[in-house]
């Protein structure tokens, strides 16, 4: 993994981030390759005494397969590119696996709104505990979220479980992670939706299970 990103906290984190590593190794190989076959160019073929400059049309055979072998060689790598890219969409956005909990994430001008289910383990019913930009989860648990918008086009991100989803006025949309660090990790809202964009942080606290338990027997009484 990169050494400047954040540490994956999720189980799908690792899957994203080689998505990231291959398209910066594979772009950064090439960028290096081009480059330095630029400037040796530059060197080759550079202004001498007595040698007459070369006029090249671009259609002569030897040199052509100087451009088309190295095209055929990007497009197979795009196509593992792309390969690898569907199988972590597929994964992240499609296959949820069952749920061991569920949360409704709402969002708004400008704060977050998290609706735990509370001790009988159901979101909408008297038990539900609302917490205003923290939102409390165990390690190790898979959570389906609900994600809405009260007011206009907002994006849930949490970036060290490589997470982001927009949330659109008017829909309910589900969606899954499963932690697996304790800790305090950021929520941004990574769309501009107004004056207060920057000023719309909150927290994911990522509980152990006696945490939690704790965390959710206090927040029950209150």
């Amino acid at each position: 993994m990169l050494w400047f990103l954040v540490q994956p906290a999720s189980t799908f984190a690792s899957e994203v981030d080689f998505v990231v590593d291959l398209v910066f190794v594979s772009v950064g190989f090439w960028f290096i390759l081009t480059v330095g076959m630029f400037f040796w160019l530059l060197w080759r073929y550079r202004r001498k005494e007595g040698v007459p400059a070369l006029y090249i049309t671009g259609n002569e055979p030897e040199l052509k397969r100087f451009i088309m072998w190295p095209h055929y060689i990007i497009i197979l790598m795009d196509v593992f590119i792309i390969v690898a890219a569907v199988r972590v969409w597929y994964m992240i956005k499609q296959d949820l696996p069952p749920a061991d909990s569920n949360v409704r994430v709402i969002a708004q001008q400008w704060a977050w709104t998290f609706v735990h289910a509370g001790p009988d383990g159901k979101l909408d019913t008297d038990d539900d505990i609302e917490t205003a930009d923290e939102l409390h989860v165990q390690a190790d648990t898979v959570y389906h979220f609900q994600l809405e918008s009260r007011d206009v086009l907002h994006s849930f991100s949490i970036p060290a479980f490589r997470l982001k989803q927009d949330a659109v006025p008017g829909r309910r949309i589900s969606g899954w992670f499963e932690p697996t660090v304790p800790g305090r990790f950021d929520i941004q809202c990574a769309e501009i939706c107004g004056i207060g964009h920057g000023l719309m942080p909150a927290r994911i606290v990522v509980e152990t299970p006696d945490e939690h338990a704790a965390w959710l027997a206090t927040a029950s009484t209150m």
